[in-house]
């Protein structure tokens, strides 16, 4: 299937949008006759699950394949699941366990949801009528603003702290580091710990602490994580406890959740819009949601790794080796990416913060070229935004991350404003688009983060 957006990626002609690819499957599925159902259900934790209902063309062919595979992904790092049910002709739900199986193309996706959710991962094919009702949750979390509070937002390049007493922000700042390459967990405890610690010096006492990090979190402990990527299996159950072991430490209520839900809470809590996305462009893509009724539904939201860009040969994430997902769009791997195209070259030892930030001072300097990477990133966004409104309710978008601090981020936002006036109006029309003042932009979470443990009685 060719697709010819109407407003192409300056850097990058191939781009694909995968919003425009299921917009036109569809359509020329109902076009060439009758279609048949197909209903996707994810099954979680305690028994959860989330259904998808799509329809697909009667005759299984490529394109149907690659439409509802592409579904799969990214409803899988979406919502999370460790059981998919896939209700719909027999042909697609064979292959879709072909390739999520242990030996599949999938494996990293396999491996992953099974270290998530502790259970042998498994694919149901069965019809559409047989898939299991929808069982879902819907949890208020954060907002808490009284006694000392510490929050902290754990990312891959700098980790953030921030000390609030009484629902004001009396210290916060921000440290390199650079967690992904330390095999010994102590590196990650001794840093945060260090930095809590500072924290606590601008306070009378320290009554809770809430954390925000990258990966997934589940009951204040990491079950997978970027940031703990060169810690060897052996030491992991160490890494994975760090938070208890802070809450141990400081004997008061503490809780940590995944960075993308606290971006979403950070926009509540200064923001009346109900039905939030929160997406931060820094050293990935995180992303959080909450619900029109104001609450966390327990999904994943880990959309770094679900798919944006339909082209067969899009780049490819160097740790799940997919093409075309979400990190190689919205983060400093995207500004990386465009930099040969850009036509600019920097110095090969410069890691990725670095080169965001030499794009930036271009950009501070009027440098066309550096323009040009926003004006991409811009349009990956439109698109994706597009995309992401067909699996999740909201009418609130906040934006924030290192990626959009500076002129760049007003670019980013322009561009993506362009492409849903030009492609989707109706999206356009109904979603309001936030961004943060720039200290917010960069600190918000951790103040946030602050607020998720509730005082105790």
């Amino acid at each position: 299937m060719t697709l010819k957006p109407l407003i192409p990626a300056p850097l990058d002609p191939d781009f694909q949008p995968l919003s425009l690819f299921n917009q036109q499957y569809l359509a020329a599925a109902r076009a060439a006759g009758p279609t048949v159902p197909l209903v996707i259900g994810l099954e979680r934790e305690g028994g959860l699950l989330s259904r998808y209902e799509t329809e697909v063309a009667a005759l299984v062919d490529g394109d149907t394949l690659f439409y509802v595979e592409r579904i799969v992904k990214f409803l899988l790092w979406a919502r999370g699941g460790w059981r998919i049910y896939v209700g719909g002709p027999a042909a697609i739900g064979e292959y879709i366990q072909a390739s999520y199986s242990a030996t599949g193309t999938r494996q990293f996706d396999v491996d992953l949801m099974t270290r998530v959710y502790e259970q042998p991962f498994t694919v149901v094919v069965t019809t559409a009528g047989a898939v299991p009702p929808e069982k879902s949750v819907n949890v208020i979390l954060g907002g808490h603003l009284d006694g000392c509070r510490i929050g902290f937002d754990l990312g891959a390049s700098d980790y953030k702290v921030a000390a609030v007493q009484a629902g004001q922000v009396v210290y916060s700042d921000e440290f390199p580091w650079d967690p992904k390459v330390q095999a010994d967990p102590e590196y990650h405890y001794r840093h945060l710990s260090a930095g809590i610690k500072k924290a606590a010096a601008h306070l009378p006492r320290v009554d809770a602490i809430g954390g925000s990090s990258a990966g997934v979190i589940v009951n204040n402990q990491f079950m997978v994580a970027s940031l703990l990527r060169a810690v060897p299996p052996e030491h992991f159950d160490r890494a994975k406890n760090i938070f208890l072991r802070i809450r141990d430490e400081w004997q008061v209520p503490l809780e940590v959740a995944n960075d993308g839900d606290v971006t979403a809470l950070a926009g509540a809590m200064s923001l009346t819009t109900q039905g939030l996305l929160g997406i931060a462009m820094g050293s990935s893509e995180a992303v959080g949601y909450l619900n029109p009724a104001g609450g966390m539904t327990g999904w994943l939201n880990e959309l770094a790794f679900a798919p944006v860009d339909a082209h067969p040969r899009a780049a490819a994430d160097e740790w799940s080796g997919d093409s075309g997902v979400g990190v190689m769009y919205f983060s400093q791997q995207a500004v990386n990416k465009l930099l040969p195209a850009a036509g600019i070259s920097l110095p090969a030892d410069l890691d990725l913060p670095g080169r965001l930030k030499a794009v930036q001072q271009l950009m501070a300097q009027n440098d066309p070229r550096a323009a040009r990477i926003y004006e991409t990133i811009g349009v990956y966004f439109g698109y994706a935004i597009a995309l992401y409104a067909g699996f999740y309710e909201f009418d609130g978008l906040l934006i924030l991350g290192r990626v959009t601090t500076g002129q760049g981020g007003e670019v980013v936002l322009a561009k993506a404003r362009e492409v849903l006036l030009a492609e989707f109006p109706a999206l356009a029309a109904k979603i309001q688009m936030h961004v943060p003042d720039e200290k917010s932009k960069r600190v918000g979470q951790a103040v946030a983060a602050a607020s998720l443990p509730p005082l105790k009685p």
